[in-house]
């Protein structure tokens, strides 16, 4: 059985070298819906592949960091990136170009190690990440698999080269969540959430 839970972000970005060169060489914004679907063959306690209530701390604030961020990637001309930093307090750098395709394979291993974090104690089991659905648009989105986000064809993507500007971790319930997920320190239990 697959589930679904949709969040939503506003964001501005420049997708650099695509065919279109509104995108390519100016800053814009797009209002992102991202879909997360979680995927079991079984049913915990209540009943429930994954109980929603779970996706409401950690995935939702790591989701939420790119709300009213602009996003960045780390292979942009360098003084772009210090001049988006100077003058936005909410910023995000990629080790990949923020198209959309990249934020289904980046929130795909961000959530993945957010659920390899989380001890299940409500007996489920086997949940799994099944994918990551990126609208850009109303009429366009990608939607990034396992085998997409750990591609080597695509390019690999390495957790620790994401940075969130120090206002995104201050709104966060746990400013050092990034640093405790990359580390594997973060334990996240589903009854105190």
């Amino acid at each position: 059985m697959i589930i679904r839970k949709l969040f939503k972000f506003e964001n501005a970005h420049i997708v650099r070298g695509c065919s279109t060169q509104k995108c390519s060489l100016n800053i814009h914004g797009h209002s992102y819906k991202v879909e997360v679907l979680l995927e079991s063959n079984y049913l915990d306690n209540g009943q429930m592949v994954y109980d929603f209530g779970l996706t409401k701390l950690y995935i939702k604030e790591l989701i939420e960091a790119f709300d009213h961020a602009i996003t960045l990637w780390s292979e942009d001309d360098s003084a772009y990136i210090n001049d988006m930093k100077k003058h936005s307090a909410r910023w995000i750098v990629l080790p990949v170009s923020p198209s959309a395709e990249q934020f289904s394979r980046v929130i795909y291993l961000m959530v993945e190690r957010i659920l390899a974090c989380t001890g299940m104690v409500n007996g489920e089991r086997d949940v799994k990440l099944h994918s990551i659905i990126v609208h850009e648009t109303e009429t366009g989105y990608a939607q990034g698999f396992k085998e997409d986000a750990d591609s080597e064809l695509m390019g690999k993507i390495n957790l620790d080269e994401i940075f969130f500007s120090k206002q995104v971790k201050v709104e966060w319930s746990n400013p050092k969540l990034w640093e405790e997920l990359l580390e594997n320190k973060l334990m996240v239990n589903p009854k105190k959430v």
